[in-house]
């Protein structure tokens, strides 16, 4: 069995494997509790993967006979990086897009990942990882009005709102809402213009506001960085 961490700035979270299969994850965990977790079932190997709290200071923490692995800039990778600053590439991206990879070999992908900023990036067939770019996500726009102005109110994501608001909050609501869904089809049509058989792939903690929506072929996978963070960890395992 193989686990992979995935640690922000406040809270982890950890999936287990059976070599490409998820069998279970764990979210929103803190640091004491990441390593409980991890030491009631002690793994093979470990992926690593923190913004925040350097590898060292983990595995002093799990203090456990097992091999760790951390996923730095320099660490090999089985997709191929065309990228002009490599090091300042975000470990989420690069695992969503391995992962995008793993589960759609040998096409041209476009990964959406909705988290705290929304980001657009292409892999191609040959499994390179050409850029994209980086959005304000949703909840960033709505605090984003809420800070720079003095009446409007702070609104929470809602799915689906009328494209015409009624009040001060519904037109929030819509202008937040409907600009993600209409910025999202129409950078998805540039980039099909591009590669007409572009696969679509979605993940994020905000996708599941958007999924329904949009046109078809869309593939939503909610845990696609942990399965990106798994797929680099077996090719580094096997490079052993």
């Amino acid at each position: 069995m193989n686990i992979v961490v995935d640690s922000g700035n406040t809270y982890s979270k950890v999936g287990w494997f059976e070599r490409e299969k998820l069998i279970r994850y764990t979210t929103r965990l803190e640091f004491p509790e990441l390593i409980k977790n991890i030491r009631a079932e002690l793994p093979a190997n470990i992926l690593y993967s923190s913004v925040s709290r350097p590898v060292e200071e983990f595995e002093k923490a799990l203090d456990l006979p097992v091999r760790i692995f951390h996923l730095s800039p320099e660490m090999p990778l089985p997709i191929t990086k065309n990228y002009d600053t490599p090091q300042t590439l975000g470990a989420d991206r690069i695992a969503a897009a391995a992962g995008a990879n793993s589960l759609f070999p040998n096409e041209d992908l476009v990964v959406i990942d909705m988290g705290t900023c929304i980001t657009y990036d292409l892999i191609d067939h040959n499994a390179v990882f050409q850029g994209g770019l980086i959005s304000p996500g949703v909840r960033m726009r709505f605090k984003a009005m809420h800070s720079f102005t003095q009446r409007l109110p702070m609104v929470e994501p809602e799915a689906g709102p009328p494209l015409i608001g009624k009040s001060t909050r519904h037109a929030m609501q819509s202008g937040v809402m409907n600009g993600v869904l209409a910025e999202m089809e129409g950078i998805i049509e540039r980039y099909r213009h591009k590669s007409p058989a572009l696969r679509v792939v979605l993940c994020g903690g905000d996708s599941a506001f958007f999924e329904s929506s949009l046109k078809p072929p869309i593939f939503a996978v909610p845990e696609l960085v942990l399965i990106g963070l798994n797929r680099i960890l077996t090719y580094n395992v096997s490079l052993q």
